[in-house]
């Protein structure tokens, strides 16, 4: 019961975190056609603890409410977030060599393709160009600050109790 109590206490606080800084901090950065989205650097998270997952999830949803794009972006890029993240514990979980330097990389593929997808959609844009922004803004976030901050939390005994599975 206490697990419980602290993956759910874990979840809310990255929830609430992620839609702190895409909502509050680094809007409208964060909506725009490139996808800058900082918050995206918490999506390591879940190399570390399942309760990341539902925690970037939510934290997503929240934060697309106030999306240009509407419903469309709720639903489909939360559902992003959601795959990417179960991605990235799955890397954590296997035994590959490199796999913290993984880790970023399904927030980037998952993001380019449906939020590019979504993009291209709704604005009528170049797939390729949707795609390509979104994979530009993504590197930026999940390996020019989630990777740095992977290997923070990888160094730091506190915070890896903390993230521990």
């Amino acid at each position: 019961m206490k697990k419980n109590t602290r993956n759910l206490a874990l979840s809310a606080i990255i929830a609430a975190v992620y839609a702190v800084i895409t909502m509050y901090l680094t809007y409208p950065m964060s909506y725009q056609a490139s996808q800058f989205r900082v918050a995206e650097a918490l999506t390591i998270l879940p190399f570390f603890s399942t309760a990341a997952i539902p925690g970037l999830f939510v934290g997503c949803l929240i934060s697309n409410l106030l999306s240009p794009v509407g419903p469309l972006d709720i639903i489909f890029g939360s559902l992003a977030s959601l795959i990417a993240a179960f991605m990235t514990y799955l890397i954590g979980r296997s035994n590959l060599k490199f796999k913290k330097y993984l880790a970023p990389l399904p927030p980037v593929v998952v993001n380019a393709i449906i939020v590019g997808w979504l993009l291209n959609y709704t604005l009528k844009w170049p797939i390729a160009i949707t795609m390509l922004q979104v994979g530009f803004g993504q590197i930026l976030a999940c390996y020019g600050l989630g990777l740095p901050l992977a290997l923070f939390i990888e160094r730091n005994q506190q915070l890896k109790t903390i993230f521990s599975r």
